[in-house]
């Protein structure tokens, strides 16, 4: 079983009713959810014109590939309706892969470490929430996070949202 950190986000329609149904989903397609961040709402990046979004981090285990996991999640995207029509858009759901055990990958399809996580306060803070340890260049999440200039751009959405069983 391989440690993987996955961020999920939506921002259409039911948007935690879509990050709750994805967790569902993932955990019938061999992961298993160990860890939830709380929800945090926070502005589209790229694209502006459209509704806020719903983010959270999940840690899981999987003995999924890296590329096995990435067609389980492309799976349950299209199930829960994603259409990929204008880069960085609005979608019913976004799920990323941001680590996968100590693993890089640098593909045309996949790439781990996440190529922008390191840039996104918005998985950088609700991944703090659940591995604060994680270490970057010497420096620890943790403190990464406290240096973020648009942290405070993530606002707390919900807490205790999803029961891990």
């Amino acid at each position: 079983m391989t440690d993987t950190y996955m961020s999920i986000g939506s921002n259409v329609g039911d948007r935690e009713g879509y990050l709750k149904s994805a967790l569902i989903k993932l955990t019938k397609n061999s992961v298993i959810i160990e860890k939830v961040s709380p929800i945090y709402e926070t502005e589209p990046v790229g694209y502006k014109e459209q509704g806020k979004f719903l983010n959270a981090v999940v840690q899981t285990k999987t003995e999924l590939k890296p590329h096995e996991l990435l067609k389980v999640i492309n799976t349950v995207e299209k199930e829960l309706g994603r259409e990929r029509l204008i880069r960085w858009g609005p979608r019913t759901i976004d799920i990323d892969i941001l680590l996968y055990g100590d693993v890089t990958i640098n593909d045309d399809d996949l790439k781990i470490p996440h190529e922008r996580m390191w840039e996104r306060a918005f998985v950088l803070v609700p991944l703090n929430d659940i591995a604060p340890n994680i270490v970057k260049g010497g420096m620890k999440l943790s403190d990464i996070v406290e240096s973020l200039p648009d942290k405070i751009g993530v606002r707390l959405y919900k807490r205790d949202w999803y029961k891990v069983v």
